[in-house]
């Protein structure tokens, strides 16, 4: 299989950064952040891309990184929130081994606590992420190769589940 160890994807807040360093630790491989590629590409934050061009640019410069990263990164690899709303990064994530980590909305409100610096979440917080998880959940369930839970769960028992759930094996 080419491309990364494991893709991870979900929700705003869900702990892929987290998760994705302890995993790419445990098995001895590098860790990769979509995100952290489009903001040292562009020199701003997500949130600016989203103020200064709006979404659908945001999508275009998050569909390439996404592409790029899946085609050159061979450890884990964390995907932005929305990455899996794009049918071709859909397609590319066919036949790769992808860790959907999901959570409730109290989970999400604990851990994001909502903050402004989430463009998506800036009017009524709690209603905006059940309707973003409303219209994205089947997305990331369709490009799961494994579920794992993470309401309730420290880092480290999070991953310890991924590594269950997809059958790897430590470094």
């Amino acid at each position: 299989m080419s491309g990364p160890l494991v893709v991870l994807v979900g929700p705003m807040g869900v702990g892929k950064s987290t998760v994705g360093q302890l995993l790419a630790e445990r098995l001895g491989v590098s860790y990769r952040d979509t995100d952290d590629d489009i903001v040292a590409a562009q020199g701003r934050t997500i949130a600016e891309i989203f103020v200064d061009e709006g979404e659908s640019a945001f999508r275009a410069i998050e569909k390439t990184a996404v592409q790029r990263a899946l085609a050159e990164h061979d450890g884990i690899l964390a995907l932005g929130g929305g990455a899996i709303l794009d049918a071709d990064t859909r397609a590319l994530l066919a036949g790769q081994r992808v860790a959907y980590l999901s959570m409730d909305v109290e989970e999400a409100v604990k851990r994001t606590g909502l903050n402004a610096a989430r463009p998506l979440l800036a009017v009524n917080p709690r209603k905006q992420w059940r309707e973003l998880m409303e219209a994205r959940r089947h997305l990331y369930e369709e490009v799961a190769t494994a579920v794992v839970a993470t309401d309730g769960r420290t880092p480290e028992e999070v991953t310890e589940a991924a590594l269950d759930a997809l059958e790897l094996k430590e470094a």
